[in-house]
């Protein structure tokens, strides 16, 4: 395995382990903080983020294999409640790593030509595109962290080292 796709590889884990950390945080409130309207929200409650945030893995994944739902646009609810969302998140966090365990460094250099969501063409490598989703889920993880944080709730330690020491 070459540094690289150690380092994809890395990063899908980590991806899908802080992703369980956020959910079972938000399993934790009341539905009335989850769903919550927040200022400080781009997509307006900590529902929406996660919604947003796998509407985005959908939409990569889509892209780098062909395969999966294409969602419709960036804010779309694909599911309703936590509940719903949480499985959903799971299986593509499992996507995500299985699609990852499979690249080597031909699969990393690949191009993806496709059509951006808000309009217009572009093409990418694999390893460009992998680059974007984990960073795009980190922003938006954090983003979520930040609004659970405004329940009331102490959100659990995300950061990338924590992962790497075994927290």
């Amino acid at each position: 395995m070459s540094a690289q796709t150690d380092h994809f590889l890395t990063f899908a884990r980590y991806n899908a382990w802080a992703n369980a950390r956020l959910y079972e945080a938000c399993a934790g409130l009341s539905e009335e903080d989850y769903f919550a309207t927040r200022d400080a929200a781009f997509f307006g409650s900590i529902h929406g983020t996660l919604n947003h945030i796998l509407v985005g893995d959908r939409a990569w994944m889509r892209r780098l294999t062909d395969e999966g739902e294409t969602p419709s646009a960036l804010d779309q609810e694909l599911f309703p409640t936590l509940d719903a969302l949480r499985p959903a998140r799971q299986a593509e966090d499992a996507r995500i790593l299985a699609f990852v365990e499979r690249l080597d460094e031909a699969g990393l250099a690949r191009t993806v030509s496709y059509q951006s969501m808000i309009g217009g063409g572009d093409a990418r490598t694999v390893s460009t595109i992998l680059a974007h989703l984990f960073n795009h889920q980190t922003h938006h993880r954090g983003q979520a962290h930040a609004l659970l944080s405004e329940t009331g709730s102490e959100p659990p330690p995300l950061d990338l080292i924590y992962y790497l020491r075994g927290l």
